[in-house]
């Protein structure tokens, strides 16, 4: 409350308490003269008393033990108590000093503030905890949300285009083979497997022969085509020689047959993609070059009496299990192999491997020749050159046995090399031009021409190397194997 309101009930300065809060103070020359001398009972024109005494303070600094007041003739009873000044009063107004100071060796009543130690330490820890809410706040505020969603976001519409590729193309040629080749689900006695094949004239599926066989002795076979329809089929002849075989579907849907290249106008380095259903994938297309030619692959297990001499196509176009008897096909779209083996780093079926770039696929001209023998005969013809090799040798080139061998004559006399004039013992280097280098090259290579091909052997007996031409031969009419 202020001066004017509160009520002096008859006390002395040393009877007040010490003064409760600050008071609220009105402006110095707004009615605050005419208040207190309403109150003191002093007129308005009269000088105002200035105390001296304890606690009140000497305007000069000394101190004073009395409460008195200075007397004159401005000046009110002696015995009029001096009004209480009020707490925590400061200067306002004319007749106001200061307040006094302290008598020496007087209690100080003001409050003490804190020393420059704490100060300091205060300062610290202020500034530990703004850095450690700071830190709190930059996480809470970057913090991923799960629930933090944004409903403006977008990544734009995905760029506008069509899935037309040029005809040369990759995609293009894949385009144009993918509907002629099928997945063949062939069930045996007592085994399953599956393949690959492709459609050519006549409503025909060439594949493998090893892809068949288990189907050769009353077993089912199933084909199934790009579009995905499917349908049965028979087996129309098989040639383990060659590792090839024809089968017939009940339908064919519609599906266009596939176009036949030439084998022998490939060369190393050529694009090629392999397609087929590697392990039951269907309609896969993989890409590569060829890696090599006349590569000679047996293909057949290690006990089997017949087994398959392919001079074959190497590529290096990923081949899988399930691809065997699919095409490889050029930058034309055209068949130039049949894919039929793989190398594997173990011949073991538990630890057998996919690709390592190294698939073989047997030249289409050789595949061309078999097929249209089976179609029309049931079977394929085995051509000959009428020797027998020495398995024995291991020397450079390939050397004609000098003994009889299973009822056969090291060279028979009335086949093509005894005509042109090879004998026992002799080394066959070259064929047509072609450094042989043991006798499963060699066997391959000749089975891969069709009877009636001219060939050129180098060879050499003794000291001396001498050249013969010679023409493939077939053997005997083989007997037709329908299935």
């Amino acid at each position: 409350m202020t001066d004017e309101t509160r009520p002096t009930d008859g006390r002395t300065p040393s009877d007040l308490s010490e003064p409760q809060g600050r008071p609220e103070f009105l402006p110095a020359n707004d009615g605050w003269e005419s208040a207190r001398t309403e109150q003191l009972g002093w007129n308005a024109s009269e000088q105002r008393p200035q105390p001296y005494g304890s606690g009140w303070g000497d305007p000069s600094g000394r101190p004073s033990g009395d409460t008195a007041v200075h007397s004159g003739p401005d000046y009110g009873p002696p015995s009029a108590p001096p009004p209480p000044p009020p707490g925590a009063a400061v200067g306002m107004g004319p007749g106001w000093g200061p307040p006094p100071p302290p008598a020496e060796g007087s209690p100080s009543h003001g409050r003490r503030g804190p020393n420059t130690g704490v100060l300091v330490a205060l300062g610290v820890v202020i500034a530990l905890l703004a850095s450690v809410m700071g830190s709190v706040g930059t996480y809470l505020l970057t913090r991923p949300s799960a629930s933090s969603t944004d409903p403006s976001y977008s990544l734009g519409p995905a760029p506008t285009g069509d899935t037309s590729r040029p005809p040369e193309s990759v995609a293009g040629v894949a385009s144009r083979v993918l509907p002629g080749v099928v997945s063949l689900e062939v069930e045996g006695a007592s085994d399953a497997g599956t393949g690959s094949g492709f459609l050519i004239k006549g409503g025909y599926v060439v594949t493998n022969n090893h892809v068949v066989a288990l189907a050769a002795q009353g077993g089912d076979i199933k084909i199934v085509f790009n579009n995905r329809k499917s349908t049965t089929a028979r087996i129309v002849g098989r040639d383990p020689g060659s590792d090839l075989a024809v089968v017939k579907p009940e339908e064919t849907f519609g599906t266009p047959e596939i176009t036949l290249g030439n084998s022998d106008q490939v060369v190393v380095g050529d694009p090629v993609i392999a397609i087929g259903s590697p392990l039951g994938l269907t309609g896969t297309v993989t890409t590569g070059i060829v890696s090599s030619l006349n590569r000679p692959v047996v293909a057949g297990e290690d006990n089997d009496p017949d087994p398959a001499y392919i001079s074959a196509i190497q590529t290096d176009a990923a081949i899988n299990p399930g691809n065997s008897g699919g095409p490889l096909v050029n930058a034309k779209g055209e068949v130039v192999g049949v894919n039929s083996a793989i190398a594997t780093l173990s011949r073991a079926i538990s630890s057998q491997s996919g690709s390592i770039g190294l698939g073989f696929a047997i030249p289409i001209n050789q595949a061309r020749r078999v097929a249209e023998e089976i179609i029309t005969t049931g079977a394929a013809k085995r051509v000959k050159i009428g020797i027998v090799l020495d398995s024995r040798y291991r020397g450079e080139g390939v050397r004609i046995a000098t003994e009889p061998a299973q009822g056969r004559q090291p060279v028979d006399s009335d086949g093509p090399a005894g005509k042109a004039g090879l004998k026992p013992g002799d080394i066959i280097l070259e064929l047509n031009g072609l450094r042989i280098q043991d006798s499963t090259e060699l066997i391959s290579l000749i089975r891969s021409k069709s009877p009636g091909t001219k060939i050129a052997i180098k060879y050499k007996r003794g000291t001396e190397e001498r050249m013969a031409s010679l023409t493939v031969t077939a053997e005997a009419e083989p007997t037709p194997r329908p299935s």
